[in-house]
């Protein structure tokens, strides 16, 4: 009887007690976890208030920071060029929308049950599509038209954004354009941009479509890109001519990985920046990169790469270098092999 009883598979009623008790489990750490970092179960009226001042101080002095920039630290070339960004109207938005989204606690305690149930076998980009979360934002309205220097009016026939997630960004920039077209590796935010009527291109095609784009938008996707400076030339030949513009975004200090069958490898292209600060980095790209493809950089300036939080944290933040790239008179100089 005692190794029967091993044997035997255990009885459908006592898997579902067993599975319906690790649900429970599961939810009551996580909520354990949301109250250690969150002030809504501190009952003393006392402590509470403080935990809400030093809640509502910390970002005043965090964005700060997000915009900081040593002019003096930039390349003599680049220096003219900087643009200082501010927290503006649409930023804030952002951040608010996101702190309300983070507090939806069901909401969040589901997300985090779906994705510790998908995260062996699908990315993270896909879990987020398809649970409609962690939107990004680079920059508002308001900083796009001041980095481009155009109008609310200005208008353009074609816009092309590579890797564009689930077109939260894209809708910023395609105000400005009669047609948008996008590209995206993860199924369900090519859902998103579809619902969005954006044409989807394919990763591969959307140098081949024959004609070529007024605007080009590449938003931190060169440090997970496993041939930058071929995409970066596939870009200079895809612009208009003469009034073709790139805008590039990268995440500094540039840590370039890329995710192959769902483990982040190094690429074979490894760009090699100069220097460790933001300032030091954004002038070793413009010089060393930009320049030798034959980019010309038009305007830079530093900003908060945010993406939508979950019940941990209300948003997340990456430093950004937003570039504004034309495509020079000079002749491509092809860069040597980088390893």
């Amino acid at each position: 009887m005692y190794h029967r009883a091993f044997l035997n598979p255990p009885h459908p009623q006592l898997r579902t007690l067993i599975f319906v008790a690790w649900v429970l489990g599961y939810v009551a750490f996580l909520l354990s976890i949301r109250r250690m970092w969150t002030g809504k179960y501190v009952r003393s009226p006392l402590i509470q208030s403080l935990f809400v001042n030093m809640a509502s101080e910390a970002p005043a002095t965090e964005t700060l920071e997000w915009y900081r920039c040593c002019p003096d630290l930039l390349g003599e070339s680049v220096r003219p060029l900087f643009v200082q960004s501010h927290l503006d109207t649409g930023t804030k938005s952002f951040l608010k929308q996101s702190v309300e989204k983070s507090g939806w606690l069901f909401t969040q305690l589901y997300h985090s049950f779906v994705s510790t149930i998908l995260s062996p076998v699908v990315s993270r980009t896909s879990i987020n599509g398809f649970l409609g979360r962690g939107s990004m934002f680079v920059f508002s309205s308001e900083q796009f038209q001041h980095l481009l220097q155009i109008g609310p009016e200005w208008r353009a026939e074609r816009l092309l954004d590579l890797g564009a997630g689930d077109g939260s960004v894209t809708q910023v920039m395609g105000a400005h354009f009669r047609e948008i077209y996008a590209t995206e590796v993860s199924v369900p935010m090519k859902w998103h941009l579809q619902r969005r009527n954006y044409k989807v291109l394919g990763i591969d095609d959307w140098q081949q479509t024959g004609f070529q784009y007024d605007v080009i938008s590449c938003l931190n996707l060169l440090d997970r890109c496993n041939d930058p400076l071929h995409l970066l030339r596939d870009i200079k030949r895809s612009l208009t001519p003469k009034t073709g513009r790139l805008i590039l975004a990268v995440v500094l200090p540039f840590q370039p990985y890329v995710e192959i069958g769902g483990q982040w490898q190094r690429p074979k292209e490894h760009l090699k920046l100069e220097g460790k600060t933001w300032e030091e980095q954004v002038t070793s790209l413009s010089s060393e990169v930009f320049q030798k493809l034959g980019f010309k950089v038009e305007a830079v300036t530093r900003l908060p790469y945010l993406c939508e939080g979950d019940m941990y944290n209300n948003y997340y933040v990456l430093d950004d270098a937003v570039f504004v790239l034309k495509v020079s008179d000079n002749s491509e100089i092809l860069l040597p092999e980088q390893s």
